[in-house]
């Protein structure tokens, strides 16, 4: 808590310095960071990000006219995001478009297995503080990712109602944890071990069949998306009132190029009450997302289909997206259910050097679960080879439930559209971990 305290009060002093280097909310309006930031599944961040609105004449504002955002940022456990993104309603009149290109690597991405529960997760096998050296990686493998993704959403009926389409390009690559890598400049007391004498729970699937030979190392996962919007919020960044519901179906057809074909339905639904005129709103979320044909790789199981895409990921369950405090991907499964509640109070509000700022206490629980779970065939496992421990220490059958965490969360926000988020997050239970500390852009919602 003492050190989501300490960031939290850095990000707001920095807010108030970049300010002054800001114009007005009229024409560009520059928003920029240090990528100094934490995350408890990434770890510290470094690098930096600008984001830039054009307001026009201002007339429309605080909704912008064009938004661009770069990020080159790296985290001290070994992943790192180079983004592109850009939204607009006035490149194509008519259409909301957003497209965005990153290219995303993660040398220790976290696999906890499928089915939430059903999955053990011992933590003296991923603690950084408690865990043998033997283990620290055992949770891990080595994920690249790259993406070139369109979304586009336009009027369908009034106002109100959308229609939103586009298209994602997703190029996976799979490996072990490259451990000579990690292991540079260690003393000899700290080097982890080769994969050979301790293999990783990504190296034990593929061994025991439950990852196919298929999907071990990635593959190329091209997808298109069709659905329709109900949106009546009154700002978009962070609503007073209104709703904003969506039915989304995706699919990854065969002449599209990808190694699998698949379908999958995505509802979500979300809402704003006021509390009290301009401070004091509650939120929520509900979201379900499954499959209804084909067969999904493993790796493509973490994703989140949105209609637009406000972060740098749309992946989970668990983790800074999604069910805070809770591991990152702790839950992942063939169909799930998410939820959120927030309670959010906008306690401060001040002018600075022509620009609109305010401060924000919010309150949440997130919760979620797998509801259709993937197929884990255990008919290749060798009980006696297993190590460390018995097979009750990898699955515990018909164990899934409910995933809880809550927590509190800090906001700055310039002109309504660049927010600073700091969240923290203690999971209810402590086969999902024990908490953590996110620090990013946007509200979750």
């Amino acid at each position: 808590m003492k050190r989501f305290l300490f960031l939290s009060a850095f990000l707001m002093a920095f807010l108030l310095t970049v300010a002054q280097e800001s114009v007005t909310k009229q024409g560009w309006n520059f928003g920029a960071l240090p990528a100094v930031t934490f995350d408890t599944d990434l770890g510290f961040q470094y690098g930096g990000l600008v984001n830039l609105y054009h307001y026009g004449d201002g007339s429309r504002y605080p909704k912008y006219d064009h938004s661009i955002y770069l990020e080159v940022s790296r985290f001290t456990k070994g992943s790192g995001i180079n983004r592109f993104n850009y939204d607009s309603d006035k490149l194509i009149p008519g259409l909301q478009t957003s497209v965005d290109i990153s290219y995303l690597s993660d040398r220790a991405y976290d696999f906890y297995g499928f089915n939430g529960y059903d999955a053990v997760v011992n933590k003296d096998w991923y603690d950084d503080e408690t865990a043998d050296y033997k283990t620290r990686m055992f949770y891990k493998y080595d994920r690249k990712l790259f993406r070139f993704k369109v979304d586009l959403r336009g009027d369908l009926a009034g106002e109100k109602f959308d229609w939103v389409g586009g298209f994602n390009l997703l190029n996976f690559k799979l490996d072990y944890v490259d451990i000579d890598k990690l292991n540079k400049n260690k003393d000899e007391a700290d080097l982890l071990p080769p994969h050979s004498e301790q293999p990783g729970l990504y190296e034990k699937y593929r061994e025991w069949g439950i990852i196919s030979d298929e999907d071990a190392d990635g593959g190329f996962v091209p997808t298109v998306k069709a659905g329709i919007v109900f949106d009546t919020r009154d700002n978009e960044p962070n609503p007073m009132k209104g709703v904003w519901t969506e039915a989304v179906l995706l699919g990854s057809p065969e002449f599209l190029g990808g190694e699998h074909s698949f379908t999958k339905l995505s509802l979500i639904h979300r809402q704003y009450f006021t509390i009290v005129p301009n401070d004091l709103s509650f939120a929520y979320r509900l979201s379900y997302q499954t499959t209804l044909t084909g067969d999904v790789p493993f790796y493509y199981q973490t994703q989140l289909i949105t209609s637009i895409m406000k972060s740098s990921t749309s992946e989970g369950l668990g983790g800074a997206n999604s069910l805070r405090g809770i591991l990152r991907n702790r839950v992942v499964g063939d169909a799930v259910f998410l939820g959120n509640v927030e309670a959010r109070w906008k306690f401060a509000r001040f002018q600075f050097k022509n620009n609109n700022f305010y401060l924000g206490l919010n309150a949440f629980t997130d919760f979620g679960r797998v509801t259709n779970k993937i197929d884990v065939n255990k008919s290749n496992i060798i009980v006696q080879d297993i190590y460390p421990g018995a097979l009750e220490s990898y699955f515990d059958n018909d164990a899934e439930a409910m995933h809880y965490s809550f927590g509190l969360g800090l906001r700055a926000a310039m002109n309504e559209n660049f927010i600073i988020r700091c969240d923290y997050g203690m999971a209810a239970d402590d086969r999902d971990g024990d908490s953590g500390i996110y620090i990013g852009l946007n509200y979750l919602f």
